[in-house]
């Protein structure tokens, strides 16, 4: 099958290299050198599966039929799928996803080849499938929620825990072609590695309720996420051992001990505009925890902001602006909202970050990638995730909440 997919971010790449262990995939990007380096077999993310698959595609252990390229119209005209994974970011103004770039994928499709099955991945408010599709008068695009982590996108399309497919009554025949090439992506992988099938579990649903599958389950996630931050608070402010806290409440089999680990908030893409989308779908529904979590998660991070401010120190460094270990995402990382609050006190702020050029500025902070110079010139170092080989020799100096020493 000819599967062109539009998009090349977490989403979208990684359903694109899923799918092209069997099939013809075209990819989209906007960016000619982001083409020509995925052409290579060369990742624009940090993801240890599709790296490990484009390093096995260039020493040629691995077909993967992939390509990449800036030509919509050739790229749409040519598919007999087409699957819509573009960036969706929450307009604070509006109170709403910006889908313009959904929208841009759906025109292009219909003008050059309008009567393909179009899925969306990106995540879009409640009702939208149903709107857009009124809006251009057809019924050829249906919806299909992600459940991917930042960095590990490619292994959770590998290892999926479900799959959900929203569509019409009528349009389940093609729902379920789209779960199996989904299916088959995870199985090809499992021949390959030879290692047992998994119980992969497929839901088809209505447009709608797929639609807030995806909304409900980010937010439940953000939930539990406030949930052990504000515990930690509670812990923090009393004088208490969080952990052993944490270690009691867990042992609770309906609570486990999974997605415990204390943080500086929740954050990267997906949780801060998933919420606040979900409570935007609320706006004439009764509620008072969706507005909670949201709430909470400012409280947090404005919490943290005063730890530090409380040890009047000289510098504040900040090791890493990412919200989870091995990522080289920090979109709306929650540490960047603590530097916000300290800043406003008069504290210096200098930054670790890897990804950014040495003597750079970020944001008005400045950059030191001199590792030993920032540990030095840094009174109290701001950690969300610690790494003991790089500040274990520092630990004193260290601010964190990683008490589990995982994301």
């Amino acid at each position: 099958m000819r599967i062109t997919v539009a998009g090349v971010g977490y989403v979208g790449l990684s359903l694109a290299v899923l799918l092209a262990q069997k099939h013809e995939v075209t990819a989209i990007t906007t960016t000619p050198k982001k083409a020509e380096r995925l052409n290579e077999f060369i990742s624009p993310i940090q993801d240890d599966e599709i790296e490990r698959f484009f390093r096995e595609a260039r020493n040629g252990e691995r077909s993967l039929n992939l390509h990449t390229t800036t030509d919509k119209a050739a790229a749409y005209s040519g598919a007999e799928l087409v699957i819509i994974a573009t960036p969706t970011n929450y307009d604070e103004e509006n109170h709403f996803f910006d889908t313009s770039a959904v929208e841009d994928a759906i025109e292009w499709t219909l003008k050059v080849n309008p009567n393909v099955l179009m899925v969306i991945k990106s995540t879009i408010p409640v009702g939208y499938t149903e709107s857009v599709r009124n809006k251009y008068g057809v019924k050829n695009i249906i919806f299909s929620p992600e459940f991917l982590r930042e960095s590990k996108a490619l292994y959770d399309n590998l290892h999926p825990s479900r799959i959900v497919v929203g569509c019409d009554d009528d349009q389940k025949e093609e729902a379920q072609m789209f779960a199996d090439l989904l299916l088959e992506g995870a199985r090809e992988e499992e021949k390959r590695a030879g290692t047992a099938e998994q119980d992969i579990p497929v839901l088809i649903t209505h447009l709608t309720e797929a639609e807030a599958i995806k909304l409900f389950a980010n937010t439940y996630l953000a939930v539990r996420v406030s949930y052990f931050n504000e515990l930690d608070t509670y812990a923090q402010t009393k004088g208490l051992d969080t952990q052993m806290i944490i270690d009691g409440v867990c042992m609770d089999p309906r609570i486990g001990s999974h997605y415990n680990n204390p943080s500086f908030g929740y954050g990267g893409y997906c949780l801060p505009k998933d919420t606040k989308q979900l409570l935007a779908n609320y706006k004439d529904v009764p509620q008072t925890m969706i507005e909670a979590v949201v709430k909470s998660n400012t409280v947090r991070k404005e919490f943290i902001a005063d730890q530090i401010i409380a040890k009047d120190p000289g510098t504040v460094g900040v090791y890493r602006l990412t919200m989870k270990s091995n990522s080289d995402n920090f979109r709306a990382s929650a540490i960047q909202d603590v530097m916000k609050y300290i800043k406003a006190s008069g504290i210096p702020i200098i930054i670790y970050e890897p990804t950014l050029e040495d003597g750079s500025e970020f944001y008005g902070f400045k950059v030191v990638n001199d590792l030993s110079r920032f540990k030095s010139e840094s009174d109290v170092i701001l950690a969300n995730r610690f790494d003991p080989e790089v500040l274990g020799d520092v630990e004193e100096k260290v601010y964190t909440r990683d008490l589990f020493r995982r994301d």
